[in-house]
């Protein structure tokens, strides 16, 4: 039998534990939320100015950006752990929210002088925000890999990075939570470091972990 013609029938054979499976990650990501969000307000905690902070334009975009890059990034999981199943339009979701960012950053360009470009950048917590990140998304990576292997992910190292994406999105959403740099310039430069070191290392950890 070829590979396609195998991969085929697993697909077929799996279709009527779609939906457990669906309920199965829905399960291990609330979860890895809850344990994630535990670590989060034990050791770091809510910003003290968070009711005013609400109301910012800013501060709201960070989590438009971090939750719908969550969203789009389990969307495309639930395609990717069915062997033989076309990611379709899923495939392009996660790029929805850097091209909001990448946009939210330019007007921040055109709108600030350009002597405040740089401390708008550079911000106050870069380092705490390029570790906080990765330490609040190994729990929510490890329990999505751990829901993985119940799927068939036939792409098992891409498979693995959308899971690293996704905890990133999460752990970077709660984080933004506490840090006080709200700029499109710092969210879209270190935000996006730390998300993506989570990615590679969710794609090196699937690689070995979802092949079958």
């Amino acid at each position: 039998m070829r590979t396609k013609e195998l991969i085929g029938a697993l697909a077929m054979d799996l279709a009527p534990s779609r939906l457990r499976f669906r309920r199965l990650f829905a399960g291990a990501l609330l979860c890895g939320a809850l344990a994630a969000a535990a670590l989060f307000l034990t050791f770091v905690g809510l910003r003290p100015d968070l009711a005013e902070a609400a109301f910012s334009l800013r501060f709201v975009l960070k989590f438009v950006v971090t939750l719908g890059l969550l969203a789009a990034a389990v969307g495309l999981l639930f395609r990717l752990a069915v062997p033989g199943r076309e990611a379709g339009r899923w495939a392009l979701a996660p790029l929805a929210a850097p091209l909001l960012l990448a946009l939210a950053a330019a007007a921040e360009l055109v709108i600030l002088p350009s002597d405040q470009w740089r401390s708008h950048l550079i911000g106050h917590n870069a380092p705490f925000c390029l570790a906080l990140i990765p330490l609040l998304a190994i729990l929510p990576l490890a329990i999505m890999l751990s829901a993985l292997r119940r799927g068939a992910p036939d792409r098992p190292g891409l498979a693995g990075a959308v899971a690293g994406l996704a905890a990133g999105g999460l752990a970077a959403a709660l984080y933004a939570a506490h840090c006080a740099d709200d700029s499109p310039l710092f969210v879209a430069a270190w935000y996006s470091l730390a998300i993506g070191f989570v990615t590679l290392v969710g794609g090196a950890l699937g690689s070995r972990l979802l092949r079958w």
